[in-house]
């Protein structure tokens, strides 16, 4: 599966944005996905994941209550909405898809940047 990761921008502090992966190649919907960042000299960090039906997601604590997870299997398309954005938010932002109930993440997106301003 190929994906591309887009949606990303820059953002005052409290505000919002929806970063969106599509996927191409095969069958979405056999996939697990997830949402993972980057920070400036930092390590790459877990933000959320989805179920390949959707019913079930996770979130890292730092964006629970903030940040929802979601996905369009028709459209072959994740989504995170990021709402009350804060500065320390600012990252490259990656999508990832997964065959192994999130052990593991073997495809990845190409990242898109999102920085919030304070």
């Amino acid at each position: 599966v190929q994906l591309q990761a887009f949606g990303g921008g820059l953002m005052q502090a409290g505000g919002s944005l929806r970063l969106c992966c599509a996927a191409s190649g095969r069958t979405f919907s056999s996939y697990g996905m997830g949402w993972f960042r980057q920070a400036p000299g930092k390590e790459r960090e877990f933000v959320a994941s989805i179920s390949r039906s959707g019913s079930n997601t996770h979130y890292a604590d730092s964006v629970k209550g903030r940040f929802t997870i979601s996905r369009d299997n028709a459209k072959n398309t994740m989504y995170l909405q990021m709402n009350n954005l804060r500065p320390e938010d600012t990252a490259v932002y990656y999508c990832a898809a997964t065959r192994t109930g999130g052990i593991s993440y073997s495809y990845w997106g190409q990242g898109t940047e999102v920085t919030v301003s304070s």
